[in-house]
């Protein structure tokens, strides 16, 4: 089978996390879409229809894939998936069985469709949803159970289920259930998979009363730490008397410490020292200081907005946490609000308030203001050199990315340094 996964217009829609990643490439529960489909799914190849400005980065991680490639396209049937579509497991299995006459709809949008090699001369670099759409207009509709991903806050709230659904399909062979003699297990022990490579200290307490836990290989547990399930540590991840709630994914590569409650951390976050993190989102690379900490509910209970791109969009849910970019940066006791975006290579220096709820990319918060003084190159060299301290290295082609970045969202970053200005020139003075 060809399979080619592909980004609606709604990409965006999942700023700041996906600002450097097509949204496929968005954790929730153990993988990626694209991991998933390409581990449920026998396919002989693969490639994906994502914005032209990640190609060059996006071909860097994946050398096999044929992305953007209308030629590829013509040689073949292909079945295209919708990369904002999360499937059911069952809905997974039967993806092989797709015929040319029907398509599946999630909503008003495509969710699968067998593509013709006839069929690609329509799909062009800038436009190929609208020729999707098209053509899914001249099959038969079928109604997909799974779920239509929106929003950032999307990821975190499907993610509890979806860790159970992943921990049911269990692709590794490199495991065995958790009769470890270090473990408290507290629960079923079936619902532990540990990998034989992960290393436990004593005094660790799975808790699977409400769902199962997967530590993956290479893991590191640090004595008093408590893990409640459903919850997923990924490669090489190390907790440090860390307290996870249910609901959380931890990525590979991650330092993690303090209260994390139904979060996703896309990999190589560092969390080191305590803090509470609730139902946020955190991208790669993002160094939260010690005591950083996010409300993740309004005191009154109402609904939460969140500032993507500075527009407020409304969750329509009460429990939403915050979501950080790539790269960015906090101070130690950084307090973030209810409902909070931090753009990509953004710096945090609190103050002692509650931050904005809008830091966009490439700004600093310092000294109770929002600015843009900032240094592209300083800002490459920092982060090379943290991604050097983890074996790896800021390519030419990430830099290119992130420097086109910085240019694209000029507007954003004016627009909340002078809507921040205002606010605070607003306020009331001290009485002395």
């Amino acid at each position: 089978m060809r399979l080619a996964i592909f980004e609606d217009n709604s990409a965006l829609q999942f700023t700041p996390i996906s600002l450097l990643r097509p949204v496929f490439e968005l954790l929730c529960g153990q993988y990626t879409s694209r991991q998933r489909l390409l581990k449920s799914i026998q396919v002989d190849e693969w490639g994906a229809l994502i914005r032209p400005a990640l190609v060059e980065v996006y071909a860097e991680y994946f050398p096999d894939a044929r992305i953007n490639d209308a030629i590829w396209l013509s040689e073949g049937r292909t079945l295209l998936i919708n990369g904002r579509w999360l499937p059911a497991n069952d809905e997974i299995n039967q993806l092989s069985q797709v015929s040319c006459e029907t398509v599946g709809i999630m909503g008003e949008s495509v969710a699968y469709l067998l593509l013709e090699p006839e069929e690609s001369t329509l799909l062009t670099t800038n436009a190929w949803d609208d020729a999707i759409k098209k053509i899914a207009s001249t099959r038969k509709k079928i109604e997909v159970t799974g779920v239509e991903l929106n929003y950032p806050w999307d990821l975190v709230n499907q993610n509890r289920r979806q860790i159970q659904a992943d921990f049911s399909l269990n692709f590794s062979s490199d495991q065995y259930h958790g009769d470890a003699k270090n473990l408290t297990i507290v629960g079923q022990p079936d619902l532990v998979r540990l990998s034989s490579s992960a290393e436990i200290d004593p005094f660790v307490v799975l808790d699977t009363r409400k769902g199962p836990i997967v530590i993956d290989h290479d893991a590191k547990i640090q004595a008093f730490t408590r893990i409640e399930g459903p919850a997923y540590i990924g490669h090489g991840t190390q907790l440090f008397r860390a307290n996870i709630k249910a609901g959380t994914t931890a990525g590979p590569h991650c330092r993690l410490g303090g209260e994390i409650e139904e979060s996703i951390l896309h990999g190589y976050v560092n969390k080191y020292h305590d803090g509470f993190l609730g139902h946020s989102y955190i991208c790669p690379w993002v160094n939260l200081g010690a005591q950083t900490s996010n409300s993740d509910l309004k005191n009154d209970y109402s609904e939460v907005k969140v500032p993507l791109a500075g527009i407020p969009i409304e969750t329509n849910a009460v429990k939403v946490g915050c979501y950080i970019g790539d790269h960015a940066k906090t101070g130690l006791n950084s307090l973030f609000n209810t409902g909070t975006s931090v753009g990509v290579m953004s710096m945090v220096l609190p103050v002692g308030d509650l931050l904005p709820k809008h830091i966009p990319s490439f700004s600093r918060f310092w000294l109770g203001r929002i600015d843009s003084q900032i240094d592209i190159l300083t800002l490459f060299e920092l982060a090379d050199h943290t991604m050097k301290r983890r074996g790896l290295a800021l390519s030419a082609a990430q830099r290119k990315l992130l420097a086109s970045l910085l240019e694209d969202t000029i507007e954003e970053r004016d627009g909340a340094i002078k809507w921040w200005d205002q606010k605070r020139s607003s306020r009331p003075a001290l009485n002395d």
